[in-house]
């Protein structure tokens, strides 16, 4: 009788959710006048955990979820029950994460979450969708990246440098041969696998109520129970001086990226520091950075150069990153925006003695006040919307902090100028370095470069000041210590083949 009663009890919280839901974390943001419910349902599965010799079957597997319908609704039916309703799932892969984000109206939430509830639990994963996504996702290595895009073709590879023989190693696209050799099986596998109740995060923002997230529980407790997802992360591959890799491409203007990993994130006190530091040397697309103002801003080098302490992807067309891409691991990067090939060898140079200058010099005083203000100021605008503001809120949870806009207004105000030049000296340098650059004749230019051959800046017009072309007679022989052994030239149709 006793063994009944105990089955009994376990078929029923079985059937309302209450047993399977406590695998699954909740991120809830309650905003009463809000007319907008927010979704950001994450699971802790990323390219990290690409089997090796599938890679890019995270990233398929999640956009055959997302768009690929769901039972026997079909993409386009799902297309057409979503559009009166203004509703819209979008997914971001990444290494350690995948989101799927969606906002609705509240007076549609209802119909909204029977389709995407749905489409998380019950993907239709037919062939069809299946081989039309995975072409999609080939094509974006072999026309978007190698053909049209040189910049993300660097930025891109550089992260392969920097993670050899690590988890973060290969790009969420996957390669060409690994892609083809995945079936809808495996996919239908990796889903199973690892998009489970114990690899569940669902954040939700807006005027819900607990009904609501009960229902969400009920409803997500269809999902296997799983196990949670736990990667070793080794430490990246030691550099030694300048490792350059130079992809070859039939290009008028060198694309280029470098970087370094760095060994904090968000939850050590020491990245408030460095935020400062490299928002001095580079924030994303603004006129704030010392690498924008003088590659672009004095000498018209491009349009833009950037630096970055963390893995960044913009937002559509903001000049915010976008959340929801949290690692364990982060990098320092630079970004060089296509300069003239003739320029290359010269804006290498600038780049890396900028750092240089920061690490040995610091920042200074008055440029450390402004920065500091700015950055307290600026980083409220990365939360404009309660989709962001919950994104940040997951991110902030992964990372074991507290709410990381918070943090900043309250950790910025109390720091010096001694705790930012000492951050600096602590994690960035100028010596140990991996570059990748996308141009043409890299022979050639290989040989400049072992031999730091001298590489005037040619200048587009005249105006240019004394004090400019004194510094430039200096920065075209500035010092760079190649790793002769470590220079690699590989053709642009073969990356990531």
């Amino acid at each position: 009788m006793r063994n009944l009663i105990i089955s009994i009890l376990l078929v029923t919280l079985m059937l309302t959710g209450n047993l399977f839901s406590q695998k699954m974390k909740f991120t809830t943001l309650k905003i009463d006048d809000s007319p907008i419910i927010s979704f950001r349902i994450q699971f802790r599965v990323g390219s990290m955990n690409d089997p090796k010799g599938k890679e890019g079957i995270n990233q398929l597997t999640a956009r055959l979820i997302a768009e690929g319908g769901y039972g026997d609704v079909t993409y386009k039916e799902m297309l057409e029950k979503l559009y009166p309703i203004a509703g819209r799932i979008y997914v971001f892969p990444d290494k350690e994460v995948t989101t799927f984000v969606a906002d609705i109206h509240k007076d549609n939430v209802e119909k909204f979450w029977s389709i995407f509830e749905q489409v998380l639990t019950n993907p239709r994963m037919d062939e069809s969708d299946f081989v039309r996504l995975k072409d999609l996702q080939m094509n974006f290595i072999k026309n978007t990246l190698r053909r049209e895009n040189d910049e993300n073709l660097g930025k891109y590879y550089l992260q392969t440098m920097l993670y050899e023989n690590h988890p973060y190693g290969s790009i969420e696209a996957g390669k060409i041969s690994s892609l083809k050799s995945i079936t809808l099986d495996d996919v239908k596998n990796f889903y199973k696998k690892f998009y489970t109740q114990a690899n569940l995060t669902v954040g939700v923002a807006g005027n819900f109520d607990q009904k609501f997230l009960n229902k969400i529980k009920r409803d997500l407790s269809k999902l296997p129970v799983g196990k949670p997802n736990v990667v070793k992360l080794p430490k990246p591959q030691k550099i030694e001086n300048i490792e350059v890799t130079l992809i070859e491409k039939k290009t008028p203007s060198t694309a280029i990226s470098f970087g370094f990993p760095i060994d904090i994130t968000r939850s050590h006190k020491d990245f408030y520091a460095l935020m400062v530091a490299n928002s001095y040397l580079g924030e994303h697309r603004t006129f704030n950075g010392v690498l924008m103002n003088k590659m672009r801003g004095d000498r018209g080098l491009n349009y833009g150069d950037y630096s970055y302490i963390e893995n960044f992807i913009q937002d559509g067309g903001s000049t915010f990153p976008i959340p929801n891409i949290p690692r364990r691991q982060q990098y320092f990067s630079v970004w060089i925006r296509p300069v003239l090939n003739d320029n290359r060898h010269f804006a290498l140079r600038m780049a890396i003695r900028e750092v240089e200058k920061l690490v040995k010099e610091g920042i200074p005083e008055k440029d450390f006040e402004e920065t500091r203000q700015f950055l307290i100021n600026y980083s409220k605008l990365w939360v404009q919307t309660q989709s962001r503001r919950l994104g940040y809120l997951m991110d902030s949870e992964f990372y074991g902090t507290g709410y990381f806009i918070d943090e900043i207004a309250k950790r910025l105000p109390k720091l010096t100028k001694k705790d930012v030049d000492n951050a600096v000296k602590k994690y960035l340098n100028f010596q140990n370095i991996k570059v990748a650059m996308v141009t043409e004749g890299a022979q050639e230019f290989s040989k400049d470069l072992i031999s730091n051959k001298v590489s005037p800046i040619t200048y587009q017009h005249s105006n240019i000041s004394q004090h400019i072309l004194d510094e430039d007679r200096y920065i075209q022989k500035y010092p760079l210590k190649i790793n002769e052994k470590k220079l690699k030239i590989v053709n642009a149709e073969e990356v990531f083949e």
